[in-house]
This record gives C-alpha cells, structure tokens and sequence, in this order.
C-alpha cells in the first residue's frame, strides 16, 4: 500500500524523530511511503486565530500537495481533525469542494490508519513500565479516537496501561490558548499531570505532541521523572 505521510509544524521543528518513527511503523507494517517535500502547514494555527482567508490559501496548498489516490498519515489527531471538520467548511460551495471531500476520505490519524485500515495491532514493541494515555480533544472530540491507541499499546510488551482520572478533560494547551490563558492553561496542565502520576506511570502518552509539549513543560518544571511520550515513538520502541 503507497502512503504520503504529512509532518505537522511541531514534529517538523521540534520533534523529528516522530516523523521518522512513524515512517519505520508504517513500513513494517509492509507500507510503501512517501513525503512530499513541498508540504507545509495544514493552516490550522491561522485559522484558529481568526485569519480564515490567510488560513484558506494554505488549506488550498495542502489539498494541491496531497492530490491523488494515496492515504496521507499524520502522527497528528489535531491537523487530521483540522482538515476533516474545517476543509469542508471553508471551501464549501468552491471549485475545491470535490477535492476536499476526497482527501478527507483519504486521511488518517496514525493509530486510526494502524488499527481500522491496516487493520495491523501488534508491532513487536517493547517499552517496560508503567504508562498512562491522555485523549487529546482532536482525538477524540474531531477524529473520535478512542480505542485505537489503547488497542496498540496493549501490544507493547513489558508496558502496563492504567487509566488516569478525567482522562477525557482537555490538557489545557489549545494552541493560542495557552499564551492567551496562560495561567488558567497551566493550571489544566498541572491537573493532568498530577493525575497521571496519581496512577504511578513512567509514561504520560498521546497522539497529539502539542498536548505533550505542554504536559513535559509543566513536567520539566516540577522536576517530575514521568516522561511524555508519542505513540509513534513507543510504537518504534525495542526493535
């Protein structure tokens, strides 16, 4: 199977070896991938601050680089979340309303793709020690993740899951948010992350390295020893 791969800006600047693991998960699971090297953002941080014009030539941008046939795979539920609720929305009633509704058929969150079109669980990881997952609104408010992560992880050997309390409460990054709010989004951060360590984890998990960069910042701070980590790069663990 040919897959394109899309490297949100935050893998692309601050976390590459994401993007890398993610290549070597979709590979043994016997993809055939692709980057295009012209891609950019998903226009995403534009729209969320009100730029919805500026915001739209990048969109246009992003269904030109990933025209065809191809999956695209993003280690990313917000900017697959991006495109499938808010394409449809901006180019509606355009020469590109066709075009959208094709590629949202086409894109997929990693662990989605792994799980309900590869329909591959277990990758032979091995990652010992406790964790726990964090639902990132993208992924399950707009992608409607759930199960998926929670699925391949059990197949991660030596790695035992527990569910922290509110898991489903937001993390408290949001993006703008978190500079606009910083105080009452540090202090959702520190909710989450005192109750993953309530549940004795090594690991805080996600989908999302947005989430993540917020939780680890608050983490680094306190001087905590539990890790927050991408699924992609447990995925890619011990092999």
């Amino acid at each position: 199977m040919n897959v394109q791969i899309f490297i949100p800006c935050f893998v692309d600047q601050l976390y590459p070896e994401t993007g890398f693991n993610m290549v070597k998960v979709l590979e043994k699971a016997g993809c055939t991938v692709s980057y295009n090297s012209a891609q950019t953002c998903c226009g995403q941080p534009a729209f969320n601050a009100g730029y919805w014009e500026e915001s739209k030539s990048v969109c246009a941008k992003f269904i030109s680089d990933f025209s065809g046939s191809d999956y695209v795979v993003a280690p990313s539920a917000s900017c697959v979340g991006f495109v499938r609720n808010y394409f449809p929305k901006l180019f509606d009633n355009s020469s590109l309303h066709h075009d959208v509704m094709d590629l949202n058929k086409r894109v997929f969150e990693l662990s989605e793709f792994l799980v309900n079109v590869l329909q591959v669980e277990d990758f032979g990881a091995s990652l010992p020690g406790k964790a726990t997952y964090h639902d990132s609104c993208a992924g399950l408010r707009e992608c409607r993740i759930k199960g998926e992560p929670r699925r391949l992880l059990s197949h991660v050997k030596g790695l035992q899951l527990t569910e922290m309390n509110d898991v489903e409460t937001c993390c408290g990054f949001g993006g703008t948010f978190a500079v606009k709010f910083d105080s009452i989004s540090v202090g959702m951060g520190e909710q989450k992350v005192e109750n993953a360590l309530a549940t004795g984890a090594d690991y805080l998990i996600s989908t999302d390295l947005s989430c993540l960069m917020h939780l680890q910042g608050y983490i680094k701070h306190k001087g905590y020893s539990i890790q927050a980590k991408h699924l992609a790069d447990v995925l890619a663990s011990g092999w």
